[in-house]
């Protein structure tokens, strides 16, 4: 078992399997040292969580709860890139988090901190990253937030 296996069994996280495509695209791409991977929304055990829209149906706690389970499948997509091994992790380079929201709700990077604070749990200082978190009216299957990254790895 890995570093980064053993920190995720630290923090009691369970790496599920990673999810296959909803449409025509590739759930990640690996271009030189860089893993590009595509939006990840809050789904486990094939259900949706925290569906929704934050400020209507969704309150702000829960928003970061979904970008965290977010964040938990972009780590599930990684370690399929890396064959297993998320000890060939060099940096989080950027995270792009969308969030499901009404017009009146101001506090997109407040849920997109819950994404960001479990790259730096799990990886530390390799865990800091550049970062856009922005509105959307509507996500896929009504989820409440979905994450995408871009990882440097060896």
């Amino acid at each position: 078992m890995g570093q980064i296996d053993k920190r995720l069994a630290e923090l009691g996280i369970t790496r599920p399997e990673a999810a296959k495509p909803i449409a025509n695209y590739v759930p990640w791409v690996r271009t030189g040292n860089l893993v590009f991977i595509s939006g990840q929304g809050p789904i486990e055990g094939g259900k949706v969580h925290y569906p929704g829209a934050l400020g209507k149906d969704v309150s702000l706690e829960d928003g970061v709860k979904s970008a965290r389970l977010c964040a938990i499948n972009v780590l599930a997509q990684l370690k399929d890139s890396l064959g297993g091994d998320l000890d060939r992790v060099v940096r989080v380079v950027k995270l792009l988090g969308f969030v499901n929201a009404t017009a009146e709700f101001k506090d997109h990077p407040k849920v997109i901190n819950g994404a960001s604070d479990l790259m730096v749990e799990v990886f530390g200082d390799k865990g800091r990253h550049a970062r856009s978190a922005v509105a959307s009216p509507s996500l896929p299957m009504g989820i409440s937030t979905e994450v995408e990254a871009i990882i440097e790895v060896e």
